[in-house]
């Protein structure tokens, strides 16, 4: 990649994640309601680090940090880098003020394309460049996520100016046979992709058919009044003790008000459209329900092969398959073999994409993975036959 088309990348990538924020008030950038949730601020600031860090640092002579504290501050959690602060303490974060992160920003993105403008791109920083990129997109969809959480557990259901890709409802649903076969998973065209969609590999699959579409809230509401929060048979054990200690009768941003279903939205809480696709449920909520009816949540492997043939991008598609290692998969060395790697362990991949995710940043090898009680994140459910 030459170094116009990078800076072009990283002024468009960079410009995104400030219109995510332009419509936040400075009080909504502090906040931190739980720990899997980040103040927006920190996410600011943490993009930024990722730059300083891994490019500027090693590669820029001249350049001075922005500040010292900065790395302890907003590294997440490369422990190879040194010490972070405690993801749960994001929000105790009052200083820097919202002002100081921004002008950390523009410092890193003037001293970046005083960089890309003055510096022969080798092929490994080209790449790295992109991986930061890339992290920055992954993080815009964070943002989004956390800023809902914090706006939709605000008693006042506050709406907020904030664009998403259209979300179509879901349409006639068929169910799509797939042949028995060996095939290949994996990354395979031109460009970018993470370390965990590597290597190529061949899995042999039994035939399956799988739906043609996502589950829709009106089919998920027929769940809950048919009592699948209170049927135990339906759920996972280690899921029927999360969703009763936390109360769980619904799924995320829900509200039974005057007897009618509503739903937290960037638009405020307004009346649930039925045919939209049901969004914000755990694994576990999407395991039972499919239990309930009689179906299963195919595998990455199923959904990937599949994926051509079916309309995607509304939801990250929960999948019945453990976050693991492909055959062959190698570890980068250094701080950068964090990335992934570590957290191959006790998650469960998604597969797709949602509205929330970032242009150019969707491709059917793309293995998203939570853990399986997450559901702040624009999560769906597609079935597939027994």
């Amino acid at each position: 990649m030459d170094s116009n088309t990078l800076i072009l990348q990283y002024q468009t990538i960079r410009a995104h994640t400030h219109s995510i924020c332009q419509s936040l008030a400075t009080e909504d950038y502090v906040p931190q309601p739980i720990s899997d949730v980040s103040p927006p601020k920190w996410h600011l600031a943490h993009t930024s680090w990722f730059f300083e860090e891994f490019i500027l640092k090693p590669h820029y002579p001249q350049y001075k940090m922005f500040h010292e504290k900065y790395g302890f501050l907003f590294n997440s959690y490369y422990q190879t880098i040194g010490e972070y602060t405690n993801r749960a303490e994001r929000g105790f974060l009052t200083r820097p003020t919202v002002a100081e992160v921004y002008q950390y920003r523009h410092y890193v993105d003037e001293h970046m394309l005083t960089l890309l403008n003055k510096l022969e791109l080798t092929t490994e920083l080209a790449k790295l460049i992109e991986l930061g990129l890339h992290h920055e997109q992954q993080h815009q969809e964070l943002l989004i996520t956390d800023i809902k959480y914090i706006l939709g557990h605000n008693p006042l259901f506050p709406s907020l100016e904030l664009a998403l890709t259209k979300n179509d409802p879901t349409a006639d649903q068929e169910y799509i046979a797939i042949a028995s076969g060996n095939y290949s998973i994996g990354f395979k065209e031109d460009g970018f992709c993470f370390d965990n969609e590597l290597a190529q590999h061949t899995v042999h699959l039994a035939a399956y058919e799988i739906s043609s579409t996502l589950v829709s809230n009106a089919e998920y509401i027929t769940f809950i009044e048919e009592g699948g929060y209170n049927r135990v048979e339906l759920w996972h054990d280690e899921a029927w003790y999360f969703i009763k200690q936390h109360n769980i009768t619904a799924p995320l941003y829900w509200h039974k008000i005057n007897n009618i279903w509503h739903v937290y939205s960037f638009s405020g809480l307004q009346p649930i459209k039925l045919t939209d696709a049901v969004c914000h449920v755990s694994y576990y909520e999407a395991t039972a329900f499919a239990q309930w009816r009689e179906q299963r949540l195919a595998t990455e492997f199923e959904w990937e092969v599949a994926a051509d043939k079916l309309t995607w991008g509304a939801r990250w598609e929960w999948t019945a398959s453990a976050y693991l290692p492909y055959p062959g998969y190698t570890k980068a060395s250094g701080a950068i073999g964090e990335y992934n790697g570590k957290f191959m362990v006790s998650q469960m991949v998604l597969r797709g994409s949602s509205i929330a995710t970032s242009p150019h940043h969707q491709r059917k090898s793309y293995r998203n993975f939570f853990y399986p009680k997450a559901r702040w994140q624009f999560t769906g459910i597609r079935l597939v036959k027994c």
